[in-house]
């Protein structure tokens, strides 16, 4: 656990595992913080040095105090990669990670070995930025209740909330405090807001590196025609769809999900279509 200053802000970030295994850096959804991937830890680190981090706004990193786009993170996670001295590194981003991960790639593809993408969008449609207005404006009455209503029963599929609902409820118990918290509210509108300007339609063709695209077939925040977008114009990327599965593909699937990143870093093999 340690933090890097960029920019007269504190950055959050943890390494596992061997320095001595190559890299695997994973970028966070727009709630998501670095202990959102400790049931992963153990699997990855087997086999990877994994350094998580907190993007600005998130969990331990410094909140910000204007509106921003999301080119301060890809300059961040970029510097953090020089601070480290890692030259060459896997990356996976899901949700608002993958966004950065996909501007990294588009940015910087000398400096990503394989590149693994989830529940992505090649830019900020109309409609997503719509349901993202919808989420700040619940945001601005300061009802952690009403926030946790409009934003985290989408992100799951209905099979997954319904067949889980004690887990569902105990989350909400966790979530509703920390929903009603201003500053956390504050750094989810202000995140929300970057994630507007996301647009790498012109830059995909360009982006020769090795990757695996992953859809949940009920994802309605990212819905799979928007991966297939994406790898329609990337000649080495690789599209699978986790079936019966919403936006969070790890919670609902963490078994395929280590498998599918596993599989796909460790082998040259390439997927076929789940």
């Amino acid at each position: 656990m340690a933090f890097f200053e960029f920019q007269n802000k504190s950055v959050y970030y943890t390494i596992d595992g061997s320095a001595k295994s190559p890299t695997l850096v994973i970028l966070n959804g727009i709630m998501m913080s670095t202990k959102s991937w400790d049931p992963f830890i153990d699997d990855f680190k087997a086999h990877f040095q994994v350094l998580r981090l907190d993007m600005l706004d998130q969990g331990q990193s410094s909140k910000m105090t204007e509106n921003y786009t999301q080119a301060i993170q890809v300059e961040m996670l970029l510097a953090l990669l020089d601070e480290l001295d890692l030259a060459k590194v896997h990356l996976l981003g899901i949700s608002y990670g993958g966004s950065i991960a996909l501007q990294f790639a588009a940015q910087h593809q000398e400096r990503i070995d394989k590149l693994l993408l989830f529940n992505i969008v090649a830019y900020t449609s109309p409609w997503l930025k719509a349901i993202g207005d919808g989420w700040n404006a619940v945001a601005k009455t300061r009802d952690g209740n009403a926030y946790y209503h409009i934003t985290i029963p989408f992100i799951y599929s209905p099979q997954f909330y319904t067949s889980r609902i004690d887990w569902m409820e105990a989350r909400k118990k966790l979530l509703v405090p920390l929903f009603s918290d201003a500053s956390f509210l504050e750094a989810m509108i202000r995140l929300t807001i970057s994630a507007e300007t996301h647009d790498v339609r012109d830059y995909l063709s360009s982006v020769q590196t090795k990757t695996l695209v992953v859809s949940g077939s009920e994802d309605y925040l990212t819905p799979p025609f928007e991966q297939a977008y994406v790898v329609s114009k990337m000649s080495k990327a690789t599209h699978i769809t986790f079936e019966d599965t919403g936006h969070a593909s790890m919670y609902e699937q963490p078994t395929l999900f280590v498998s599918t990143v596993l599989g796909f870093l460790l082998t040259e093999h390439t997927p076929s279509k789940i």
